[in-house]
């Protein structure tokens, strides 16, 4: 089939960012300089120019700046995406690409090489200068104003010079020519990229947090039911140390039917307070709080209190509701149904969720049920809330996030989800993908030197980094890994130190379930010696309070302090492509680099995998990437314990005992 314009010859592909070829949109954050590559060519040796052409999707009018020839066919140009003080430009953006053969351009350096050569009677100068001339009139008809006088001016010029037929010529192009023809470029058979490509733009905090999980009915005195009052009080505190995200588990009324126990127990005691995740009671669902929590009162209080400590409070959104919930009777058709008319509970064999009834998105009336889920949304963003934990939702429908999470953001741009997904990775990818801001990852199983350089390779490189950012958590309520169920404390606390410092430094985005971690909380509800031990912790915080003694002097928070602090003074951190592994030969060490684009910020972690024994080697560093030369000496600084150490060259010794976990080193330049 004859395409409607077959004078367009050139071609336009592999353009990057692209996620599903423009299916889904890449991510960055404002303020950005977002670049985009892509090959771009023509068919014979005609000169070829491209600009990149971008928007926010509330501008109508395009910006556009060159595109630059990198090598053999690629090429680049970058755009900034907003300020970082404008909020406006965050959401949405498009990007495409329009190229065209540069016949101007393909004449000056032709006639560069005829002038070059002008001594052979064969190279017609005249000539040349008369189809210039052509050119520059065209231009000077696209142009207006004096550029076109000047234009114009130039091809008389370009004229008078042919005529007079001398036999030497000196070159009449200026570069202030050059640019001027740049300026009015002939596109009347240039090839525009279809489709626009989306990009999706982020504040800050989707690229860099720190989270602190906490259950605030265990924030009060010691025995007594915690409140949000109870939680203010506490947040100085995790400012201090560092925290910029506070996350709460459901914070709604709990369901009484088939109400859990300690322990998981399906016999509770009439005082037992049940899991969180069992949401709704006749108190209300998934817009109401339980009222020992406190008021709408408190709890706006409590997120007015951390906005003023930079903290943003984090809400976990489960889909999911307690057979007491307020939607079971007034919309049954949103819950599976059995054959013997009762509803299905959630089950994930051999763990069974008598108290939990899991939401059936081929319900019937599926539009009423998105429609109301999205309302949880917009009821919380409404009293400030920006950002969500979404508990589990690669067990929704895939549709339905990405429709959600796009009407949310239409009118709250700044609004973050974090995907809860430990589940395959192209559900978890397809998340990502659909709008989740971050994405659970599976670094708590990745605990050798192989699997982590391979897992963070592939998460932390395009064409994965484009839409999925790793927000890495060495433990979480539901999640005791059989690493850290260790009695002896001194082990248990070099690998809960070594974990620590590993999710800190390696990804931009970490969380950690805070009392439990800081106090090397390690008791499995049922150790199996010699076999692998359940990961569900005893005396589980998901079914009854629990007092936390964070006095105790075996308590890591100032580490986590420190590590906090560290993250937060140094950039090269604070983001995730730049991450690069050295070479190490012995496999309880692992050595990885960041630095900032223009390194005047370096970070160099080497780390102890091997809680039980010292590990010593000669690393091997990649000087390049720590753009030092070849041969140099320079000085590295610990900033866990402040100790500096002149190094020479690419190779250097090491050696890490157990409680000394790891070195952090800022590379000193003179």
């Amino acid at each position: 089939m004859k395409p409607s314009e077959g004078r367009k010859r050139i071609v336009i592909e592999e353009i990057q960012p692209s996620v599903n070829d423009g299916r889904y949109p890449a991510k960055r954050i404002l303020g950005d300089q977002v670049e985009v590559t892509a090959a771009i060519f023509g068919d014979g040796h005609d000169h070829v120019a491209a600009r990149l052409l971008y928007r926010h999707a509330s501008q109508r009018k395009w910006s556009a700046v060159p595109f630059a020839e990198i090598n053999n066919d690629r090429w680049t140009a970058t755009f900034l995406a907003g300020s970082p003080d404008d909020p406006s430009k965050l959401g949405l953006w498009y990007f495409t690409i329009e190229a065209w053969i540069d016949h101007f351009d393909t004449w000056i350096h032709d006639l560069a090489k005829r002038l070059a050569a002008q001594t052979d009677s064969a190279q017609d100068i005249p000539l040349a200068f008369r189809i210039g001339a052509l050119h520059f009139e065209a231009a000077a008809a696209r142009a207006k104003g004096n550029d076109a006088k000047k234009l114009t001016a130039a091809a008389a010029n370009l004229r008078t010079l042919a005529d007079a037929n001398l036999a030497l010529y000196d070159t009449p192009i200026t570069p202030d020519l050059i640019a001027l023809v740049a300026k009015y470029p002939d596109f009347s058979f240039a090839t525009k990229h279809t489709p626009e490509l989306p990009l999706w733009i982020d504040r800050e905090r989707a690229r860099f947090s720190s989270w602190y999980e906490l259950f605030p009915r265990s924030a009060g005195p010691t025995g007594q039911h915690g409140t949000f009052r109870d939680v203010a009080t506490r947040v100085p505190e995790i400012a201090s140390m560092g925290f910029d995200v506070l996350y709460m588990p459901p914070i709604h009324p709990i369901g009484h039917a088939f109400r859990k126990g300690r322990n998981n127990s399906t016999t509770p005691e009439p005082n037992d307070v049940g899991s969180p995740w069992a949401i709704g009671s006749a108190e209300g669902g998934h817009t109401a709080i339980l009222p020992a929590l406190g008021t709408f009162a408190d709890f706006d209080a409590l997120v007015e209190t951390a906005r003023n400590h930079s903290i943003d409070i984090a809400l976990d959104i489960a889909f999911q509701c307690s057979p007491d919930h307020p939607w079971v009777t007034e919309h049954p058709t949103w819950f599976s149904h059995r054959p013997d008319g009762t509803i299905q509970y959630a089950e994930n064999p051999p763990k069974k969720y008598q108290d939990i009834y899991p939401l059936n998105f081929e319900s019937p009336d599926w539009r009423g049920l998105w429609d109301a889920l999205h309302n949880v949304f917009k009821f919380w963003v409404d009293r400030g809330v920006r950002v969500f934990r979404v508990d589990n939702p690669h067990t929704k429908a895939l549709p339905f996030w990405q429709w959600c999470i796009a009407e949310v953001q239409k009118t709250t741009p700044d609004a973050l989800f974090l995907a809860e997904a430990f589940t395959r990775p192209h559900v978890m990818y397809s998340l990502a993908k659909a709008g989740f801001t971050q994405s659970y990852t599976y670094f708590t199983w990745r605990t050798t030197k192989a699997n982590l350089t391979e897992y963070f390779e592939e998460i932390c490189n395009p064409p994965v980094s484009d839409f999925f950012r790793p927000n890495v958590w060495p433990n979480t309520p539901d999640i005791l890994h059989a690493q850290f169920q260790i009695a002896d404390l001194a082990q248990r606390r070099a690998i809960f130190r070594q974990r620590v410092i590993l999710a800190t430094t390696l990804s931009a985005n970490y969380g950690i379930y805070g009392p439990a971690y800081e106090l090397l909380e390690g008791r499995p509800a049922k150790p199996s010696p010699g076999k692998t031990s359940s990961e569900e912790y005893l005396d589980s915080e998901k079914y009854q309070l629990r007092t936390w003694d964070r006095t105790d002097p075996n308590s890591i928070a100032p580490l986590i302090a420190d590590l906090n602090h560290i993250r937060r003074n140094n950039p090269a951190l604070q983001r995730n492509e730049n991450l690069h592994f050295h070479t190490v030969p012995n496999d309880n060490l692992i050595v990885y680099s960041k630095s900032t684009a223009d390194h005047t910020n370096t970070i160099l972690t080497v780390v102890n995998l091997d809680p039980l024994n010292t590990q010593s080697a000669m690393i091997t560093l990649a000087l390049d990437k720590l753009n030092l030369p070849w041969e140099a000496t320079y000085t590295v600084e610990d900033l866990l314990t402040q100790a500096h150490y002149t190094w020479h060259g690419p190779t250097n010794y090491v050696s890490l005992t157990p409680t000394a976990t790891a070195h952090i080193f800022r590379i000193l330049r003179t």
